[in-house]
């Protein structure tokens, strides 16, 4: 085998991956282990709630989501607060389908699915953003979100810290599905800088 500990990593990523969502999620997909930052578990409805609560989403608040799947965390801040948003996945099946589900649910002024790997996103325009990464991946993109999030922007992760990074809050509950759930915010307020 010439790459073992590519193979390594990549077990170990679907055992999270599968940990994450719990034993009766079917939805988990893997994308190529060299490009993907996750494997694809969509982040049930009422988690996608209680991010959004979390960061205080507001009309004014443009929502960044890193990995966006299907898109509903997006849809779910356009719909139910009137925020601005857009998703960036690497996946081009995850993009046709956030989009076909932002025209279904009618927001599809107030959002915008791109093609991208999320390690090139230019978040400068985010006030909040939302990840459900590994804590590897959250870990590769702190340089990227310390550098270019304003004051006042607040970061969301589902299941997945940032490391020696110290959450504003953390929200431990169990969701609908009787799941144990983790939610992590943090917060740049011009002294501290996430």
């Amino acid at each position: 085998m010439k790459h073992p500990k590519l193979l390594l990593g990549f077990l170990t990523l679907s055992v999270l991956a599968f940990t994450a969502a719990g034993p009766h999620d079917s939805t988990v997909a893997f994308a190529d282990p060299q490009e993907s930052l996750a494997p694809f578990v969509p982040t049930p409805q009422d988690v996608v709630d209680r991010m959004l609560a979390l960061a205080e989403v507001t009309s004014k608040d443009t929502v960044y989501d890193l990995g966006c799947g299907d898109g509903r965390i997006v849809i779910t801040a356009a719909k139910k607060y009137g925020a601005h948003g857009m998703g960036f996945d690497i996946d081009p099946q995850r993009i046709k389908e956030s989009t076909e589900n932002a025209r279904a649910a009618g927001v599809e002024n107030l959002v915008t699915f791109k093609q991208q790997d999320v390690m090139t996103v230019d978040v400068s325009p985010a006030t909040v953003v939302t990840l459900y990464l590994l804590t590897a991946s959250n870990l590769k993109l702190r340089p990227l979100l310390t550098k270019e999030l304003k004051p006042g922007s607040r970061i969301v992760s589902h299941m997945f810290s940032m490391g020696d990074w110290e959450p504003a809050k953390v929200d431990n509950f169990t969701n609908q599905e009787g799941f144990p759930r983790t939610l992590y915010l943090w917060k740049a307020d011009g002294t501290y800088r996430p």
